[in-house]
């Protein structure tokens, strides 16, 4: 007789894992065959292996998804990375003693609030937390969109999966500084004959930080 671990569908944040880790390829969207570049195996803390059988990836409740999940039955807990969790989901995990926070990382907004009770930081997402996004999913769409008007947004939410109808009006702080004008140069009839004679420099600013932190880029235009 053997007894069976019962199937694992909560998963907890692990800040010392470097792949998603999950004991049973149900709880995932959807299912690859183990195939290169992944390992074949897990390394766990005493250096012994754990099978890898399979990949596949999950799409968790609002803007969160996991990719590469690495499948090995013989895992107990179902592991987020979280290294890879914030670079996929453009975001930062805030840990305090009462649980943990998943925020934007360029709104800083919260995404979810998990609290935890245990030794483990679980990923809890509550209905409160699907209403919340899906009520921004059109927020969302401005974005991955490439920021368009509100009018071409209106008339794309029909087409677009999970958006909603009513269209935020708020203005994007994004848009308002990437659309404002600035005076024209003056007239000059100065030409560089050879390469590098006359370079034309530009410092600028992004509202929202990049993903390796910079605010600040600098625009070089050899005459």
């Amino acid at each position: 007789m053997t007894l069976n671990q019962p199937q694992q569908t909560e998963w907890y944040f692990d800040s010392g894992a470097t792949s998603h880790m999950a004991s049973d390829s149900h709880s995932l969207s959807h299912i690859f065959p183990q195939r290169y570049p992944f390992p074949s195996a897990i390394v766990v803390g005493d250096g012994s292996l754990l099978p890898v059988t399979s990949t596949g990836s999950a799409h968790l409740s609002g803007p969160l998804h996991l990719n590469n999940v690495l499948v090995s039955p013989k895992l107990i807990k179902n592991l987020i990375s979280v290294r890879q969790f914030t670079s996929d989901n453009n975001c930062y995990v805030e840990f305090d003693p009462s649980g943990c926070s998943v925020k934007d990382l360029g709104t800083r907004n919260v995404i979810v609030r998990c609290n935890s009770s245990g030794p483990l930081y679980p990923l809890h997402l509550p209905a409160a937390a699907t209403a919340l996004a899906a009520g921004s999913t059109s927020t969302l769409w401005h974005r991955c969109l490439g920021h368009p008007g509100q009018e071409s947004l209106t008339k794309l939410a029909s087409m677009l999966p999970s958006c909603n109808k009513d269209v935020s009006s708020s203005p994007c702080h994004a848009c308002q500084l990437g659309r404002h004008t600035r005076l024209p140069f003056w007239v000059s009839s100065s030409r560089a004959i050879n390469k590098f004679d006359l370079i034309h420099c530009d410092l600028w600013t992004s509202p929202i930080v990049s993903v390796s932190g910079y605010k600040y880029y600098l625009v070089i235009l050899d005459d």
